[in-house]
C-alpha cells in the first residue's frame, strides 16, 4: 500500500504543482488557450485555486516525507478531491459535459490517495 501511495502521490504533486504554478503565475491571457473558462472566473480566485493546487500536492509528499503532522496528507487529498468536484462543475454549467474526463480521472485517483492515506499515513 505504501509504495501505492508514493506512486499515485507523486504524480498528482507533479500535476497539481505544474496545473497550480500556471495559474498563479500567468496572466489570463496566457491560460486561456487551455483553460477557457478564466474568462468567466475573476483573476484572484484563479490564483487561489492554483495556490491551493499546489499546496495540495505538496500536502500529499512533505507530511508523510517527514513524519510531521502526516495526517495532513489526509486532509490535502480531500481538497484535492473537492478542487475537481468544484472543476467538474464548473464544466457542466458551462456546457462542457465532454471536458470532464481528466476531472473525473483526477477525482478518482484523489479517492484512492484519500483510501490509501487513510490505511497508511492515518
Amino acid at each position: 500500500m505504501e509504495i501505492a501511495y508514493w506512486i499515485i502521490a507523486a504524480l498528482l504533486a507533479l500535476f497539481y504543482g505544474y496545473s497550480g504554478g500556471k495559474k498563479v503565475a500567468q496572466g489570463k491571457d496566457a491560460l486561456r488557450p487551455m483553460m477557457r473558462w478564466v474568462d468567466q472566473v475573476p483573476m484572484p480566485f484563479v490564483r487561489i485555486i492554483g495556490a491551493l493546487e499546489i499546496l495540495g500536492g505538496l500536502g500529499l509528499i512533505v507530511p508523510p516525507l517527514t513524519g510531521v503532522a502526516p495526517g495532513l496528507a489526509i486532509v490535502a487529498a480531500i481538497g484535492l478531491a473537492l478542487v475537481q468536484v468544484g472543476a467538474i462543475t464548473l464544466h457542466l454549467m458551462r456546457g462542457e459535459a465532454r471536458q470532464i474526463g481528466m476531472n473525473i480521472a483526477l477525482l478518482g485517483l484523489a479517492g484512492v490517495t484519500i483510501w490509501l492515506s487513510t490505511i497508511w499515513v492515518g
